[in-house]
């Protein structure tokens, strides 16, 4: 039994290394996921382009643009005289936010009454405008905070009673936890393993069995004494392989090119690669009962992998969909295997949190590769 489904895989291994159309679906996804998401998708908002427009003009509203300037968020990319060339900034996409000091800004602060900076932000990108008001906003609280400590400091200093040493100091201080940089190529990257096994293991199960049948070899196998069990088990174990492959390289990728923290455990990873390959081939191998071209398999795959990637979590919230989405997506193995990879990526979790995603995986794996295999079994009947 074995020797024959070894000489069915090393018949694949060929097979695919050879054809080209093969070879294009093993190694482009890869790459050009890996170069996409780790280079190219970026959501962090660094260097925002900024406007200073300065009605004020004192030391107090210098000091306040030495805040955004220092932060590292911003760079005054303009400084208009008026508001509406200001407006024309903007409405150019010359900057992407405006942030404006107006006239008796410094009498205000001195006077402790409310002063007031303006801050524009374009919001044609919703996430960027978010961040970009929400950095905006802590360097104003921040300098806010500052003068207020001076002004205290300044009136203890002129007053003659003794200041209450049991006077409470409240302050609050937020930590980030599993990214405390907060970049997207930590979150992104990780997924992109998820997205790679799905895609190259589910193309390539469908196609490898297809082409047997578009080129009629699948009836010259089938007068041989390999059993259909055998097939089956010869056309999947080659991309199970592929799969696990690529599952070293983009964590090797992850590690040494983007420099992603890998706080878990290996072998909890494998594992759960393992729980999930199963769900990928089982839907490769009923795709290719239901297609008769390899370009009905494309299709049939493409169909099966844009919602899968749509309602994994990759890159929107599922907390964010609607309720009903929502519980669509429990029927979704990428969520879970989602969960699992960015788990032990990031937050260093082990089977004792993972193990209710890694049960449901197992339990899709295994009915989906049944009724795939009891469809394939009946077709080659």
């Amino acid at each position: 039994m074995w020797e024959r489904i070894r000489e069915i895989v090393r018949k694949e291994f060929r097979q695919t290394l050879r054809e080209p159309r093969m070879r294009a679906v093993l190694f482009g996804p890869p790459l050009i996921q890996l170069i996409v998401f780790g280079y190219a998708v970026n959501l962090d908002v660094e260097n925002a382009r900024m406007a200073w427009l300065d009605g004020d003009r004192t030391p107090e509203s210098r000091e306040l643009l030495s805040g955004f300037e220092g932060s590292g968020r911003f760079r005054v990319a303009a400084v208009p005289a008026t508001d509406e060339e200001a407006a024309r900034l903007l409405d150019r996409g010359d900057v992407q936010v405006v942030v404006s000091v107006l006239p008796g800004f410094a009498r205000d602060v001195a006077r402790g009454h409310t002063a007031a900076v303006e801050v524009l932000v374009d919001g044609t990108n919703s996430n960027t405008a978010s961040l970009i008001s929400s950095y905006a906003g802590d360097i104003v609280g921040r300098y806010s905070s500052q003068v207020l400590a001076r002004q205290m400091k300044t009136r203890q200093a002129a007053s003659a009673a003794p200041v209450n040493p049991r006077a409470p100091d409240l302050q609050a201080r937020s930590r980030i936890w599993f990214n405390p940089d907060l970049k997207s190529r930590n979150y992104f990257v990780p997924g992109v393993m998820v997205n790679i096994i799905m895609l190259v293991t589910l193309m390539l199960t469908a196609l490898a069995i297809v082409r047997e049948k578009e080129i009629g070899t699948m009836e010259q196998l089938m007068v041989t004494p390999i059993r259909p069990i055998e097939l089956m088990i010869g056309k999947v174990l080659p991309f199970a392989v592929v799969g696990l492959f690529d599952v070293a390289l983009i964590t090797t990728a992850a590690l040494v090119v983007f420099r992603i923290p890998f706080r878990g455990n290996a072998l909890v990873l494998v594992a759960a690669a393992v729980l999930f390959l199963l769900t990928t081939l089982a839907a490769g191998l009923f795709i290719s009962t239901i297609s008769h071209t390899q370009q009905q398999a494309m299709m049939a795959s493409t169909f099966f992998a844009l919602p899968a990637f749509m309602l994994s979590g990759f890159a929107f919230p599922i907390r964010n969909m609607p309720e009903v989405v929502q519980l669509v997506t429990y029927l979704n193995p990428l969520r879970y295997f989602m969960e699992i990879v960015r788990g032990v990526f990031l937050k260093g979790t082990g089977l004792a949190v993972l193990w209710p995603q890694m049960a449901a995986l197992a339990v899709y794996g295994v009915a989906v590769m049944y009724l795939s295999a009891a469809r394939f079994h009946k077709r080659l009947d």
